[in-house]
């Protein structure tokens, strides 16, 4: 049987930046706190916890102090850094550059306009960490739309300005921008910007090639990762004998059954070693 690991699996740019912040820095000195998980994997969010990390949540963010905390990729509001200066907190920032610059371009958009005419609009997950992040740059003003169904209830006779989080679909923006397009009002003025993060929208043709050419497709990714969620739709679009799992012990042999290769691919926030050790347990049972 031929296994093999997709070559464009594992951390983004982005989240190998955050993590690699994070190691240096418990290298250096301790304690170090992180504002939610540093990834949505957690297999390597226990490893890192092993390093000395302690990750807290937003609720209970008020009771640190005086120390150091990581912010992760998807980026935060406003609020937090006021919050971290009121705490006396270093501040580790491991923002994606991505995510940082589209919060630059949403905040300047919105204070290049003070008396708040036009709509900014997100096309996002509602209540993700990085439209979390992008709608504090608006004060809390921005509308942020999951759905076309969403779009449907804009205002079509006010300007609208429409971005998009990084990690979604480039084929659900265009259809949302489409739409939009052919429901303005003659006087509103309608401007979409693609911040789309290529490095992740690449990735659905890709792993979509490689599902096609594998008789079994193992996705490894956490539970919690939206991006993990819409690749495996991808791989299970072309191969429906692909099968996601958050670790080695959800593997079923079974599914190997009759098979020539079995490929093993993962989200962007999935580690590379967590594909490696799904690969040698499956050459030590096979």
């Amino acid at each position: 049987m031929v296994i093999e690991i997709d070559n464009g699996s594992g951390f983004c740019n982005g989240v190998t930046r955050a993590i690699k912040a994070a190691e240096e820095e418990l290298q250096q000195s301790q304690p170090l706190y992180c504002l939610g998980d540093i990834v949505h994997n957690g297999r390597e969010c226990d490893r890192l916890r092993e390093l000395g990390l302690i990750t807290v949540d937003k609720a209970h963010l008020s009771d640190v102090h005086d120390t150091k905390l990581l912010l992760r990729a998807h980026g935060e509001p406003p609020s937090t850094y006021q919050q971290a200066r009121e705490q006396n907190i270093e501040l580790i920032d491991a923002t994606c550059p991505v995510v940082l610059h589209l919060q630059k371009r949403i905040k300047a958009d919105y204070d290049a306009d003070p008396t708040h005419r036009k709509q900014i609009v997100i096309y996002g997950k509602n209540g993700h960490a990085e439209v979390v992040g992008l709608v504090g740059q608006t004060d809390g003003h921005a509308i942020v739309i999951e759905t076309l169904e969403d779009a449907r209830k804009l205002d079509f006779s006010k300007d609208i300005q429409l971005y998009s989080q990084t990690t979604k679909s480039l084929a659900g923006f265009r259809e949302i921008v489409s739409y939009i397009q052919t429901h303005m009002q003659d006087e509103a003025v309608f401007n979409y910007f693609d911040t789309i993060c290529r490095q992740v929208a690449n990735r659905m043709p890709q792993i979509r090639d490689f599902a096609e050419h594998h008789d079994v497709i193992l996705f490894v990714s956490g539970k919690k990762s939206s991006n993990g969620k819409v690749l495996f739709s991808e791989c299970l679009s072309v191969n429906p004998r692909s099968h996601m799992i958050d670790s080695v012990d959800e593997i079923d042999f079974k599914w190997f059954d009759g098979a020539q290769s079995v490929g093993i691919c993962g989200a962007t926030s999935t580690p590379k070693w967590l594909m490696e050790d799904c690969k040698k347990l499956i050459m030590r049972k096979i």
